[in-house]
């Protein structure tokens, strides 16, 4: 058969031009930008330049090694070591929660002034409304702690803890709608297709825990509202190791991870082998970086099967914590167990843990939304700051508190004086930070008398993103990756670090 086919081939040319192309064009893709990155390396140490990548990677990928090792990573001394995001989605209302605006009691049911609104875009629920009447929070306001920061009565846990927080409270985004907007914060674009937070900084910076993922995705279980995608936490353009994996309440955490049924896995570790050889060989032939990033997956997804199962156990957890974190924490899937579940993951050098809550878009009914959302979150995200604080671990693990936008200061539909709806606002809302070198006790930025405009210190998404990296000690303008002959970067063209946030 094969004597047969070599015959076929020797007497015909038009199938060895077509193979000496297909060499050609082996050739050029195994070694594209090659000579451009072998230059760069000769303009750099050449061990940094191409690391452990070998000779056998495509250009590309090559350039994009020896620019990340040119990025000097970290940039500076980073603040932070890890990283929990306590995403609220669907947008809380910074009215009811934790921007005070007392003058708008006197103003219940009047106009919002045209001066105020600026023909700001509207989304498609309000768009059609001709009064838009001001719909001051029935919410009672305090101040607490020695920074004095204004919290509603919705929040008791988190009035405790204000002292360690840096609230922000002129937050701006360029997004009305819940995807794109969620989208802006998670990946830098309004668009699908970048890579997330977390995988940027897995890229950059790498895994301090060899044993499981460098970045974790947990998500409240049971809680409905604006869907959440696995792109909100993928690699877009990175390489696949980067991505974030999904933790889930349950039976198996990670789906696939365990064994099939009736099989012991004894065998595993022979067959990974094997399996190693078989994209070895693959990769020698096309040079392919994404071969390289599966079989590393391969390899974390072994190591998983024994350390996930001990990480996702909380029945090791004193009842003492249990009572810090609130009953629901014994259930798993919850927000309070997910937090607990958060803190392990962070012990265990984790660096990004990212928790989803979905059920804060009320556009009617605000009063009782917010009220019921604050009663599943707030112990909680109390005894996480608490728990970090005591176990020493605060000073350098960044904590994250906020969702995609905020919400009007006028009603959408009906307004009772006991009850009113609001509409998507991105213009001016409030997140909070703490930890890491951040400004314990300390808020930062001011809206106007109806929590509508920013009048003073503006921080968009894309500063948002710069300051966070900062604190990881990188440059966000510095931390890049080509992409179709572009060098891309979270923050795109934009942002500055918000230094005045620093300790």
């Amino acid at each position: 058969m094969c004597h047969n086919h070599d015959i076929i081939r020797s007497n015909n040319k038009d199938l060895q031009e077509v193979e000496k192309q297909w060499d050609r064009r082996n050739f050029l893709t195994k070694t594209s930008l090659g000579l451009g990155a072998l230059a760069l390396g000769s303009l750099l140490k050449t061990e940094k330049a191409f690391g452990s990548l070998g000779a056998d990677s495509s250009g590309t990928d090559l350039l994009n090694s020896a620019l990340k090792n040119r990025m000097g990573l970290p940039h500076h001394l980073p603040r932070a070591k890890r990283i929990v995001y306590l995403f609220q989605s669907g947008g809380p209302s910074q009215l009811d929660m934790f921007d005070y605006k007392p003058k708008l009691r006197e103003m219940f049911g009047q106009d919002l002034p045209e001066s105020v609104r600026q023909g700001q875009r509207l989304t498609a629920m309000s768009a059609d409304q001709t009064v838009f009447p001001i719909a001051p929070s029935i919410m009672d306001f305090k101040q607490y702690g020695e920074s004095r920061a204004w919290v509603s009565e919705l929040m008791p846990y988190t009035a405790e803890i204000v002292d360690e927080l840096c609230f922000i409270k002129s937050m701006q985004t360029d997004a009305i709608n819940h995807d794109p907007a969620i989208t802006f914060f998670q990946t830098g674009s309004q668009l699908p297709g970048r890579p997330s937070i977390g995988a940027w900084l897995s890229y950059g910076l790498g895994s301090d825990n060899d044993n499981l993922p460098t970045f974790i995705t947990l998500i409240t279980k049971g809680m409905g509202g604006q869907p959440l995608y696995s792109r909100l936490w993928g690699n877009g353009f990175l390489p696949t190791e980067h991505q974030g994996v999904q933790f889930r309440s349950g039976k198996d955490p990670v789906l696939y991870l365990s064994n099939p049924e009736n099989y012991d896995g004894t065998d595993r570790r022979k067959m990974l082998d094997y399996l190693a050889k078989l994209n070895s060989l693959q990769n020698d032939a096309y040079g392919d970086p994404e071969i390289k990033a599966r079989m590393t997956q391969y390899e974390m997804a072994f190591r998983m099967q024994t350390s996930v199962p001990e990480v996702t156990d909380l029945s090791d957890e004193p009842d003492y914590i249990f009572d810090l974190y609130g009953e629901d924490s014994r259930d798993p899937g919850t927000y309070a167990a997910n937090c607990l579940m958060a803190r392990k993951l962070l012990e265990k050098d984790v660096k990004f843990v990212q928790l989803y809550h979905q059920g804060w878009d009320q556009h009617i009914g605000c009063p009782g939304g917010v009220t019921a959302q604050c009663k599943r979150t707030d112990q909680a995200n109390a005894a996480l700051i608490k728990d970090l604080k005591q176990r020493g671990m605060l000073e350098d693990t960044l904590v994250i508190w906020g969702g995609e936008f905020g919400r009007t200061v006028y009603s959408q539909g009906q307004l009772t004086p006991d009850n009113y709806g609001r509409d998507h606002h991105p213009k001016a809302f409030t997140m909070w930070m703490a930890g890491a070198g951040v400004k314990p006790g300390f808020t930062y930025g001011e809206t106007d008398d109806f929590s509508y405009n920013v009048v003073r210190d503006p921080v968009h998404v894309h500063d948002f993103q710069a300051t966070l990296l900062h604190l990881f000690g990188i440059d966000h303008e510095r931390l890049v990756f080509k992409h179709q002959g572009r060098r891309f970067r979270l923050t795109d063209v934009h942002g500055h670090v918000v230094k005045d946030l620093f300790t």
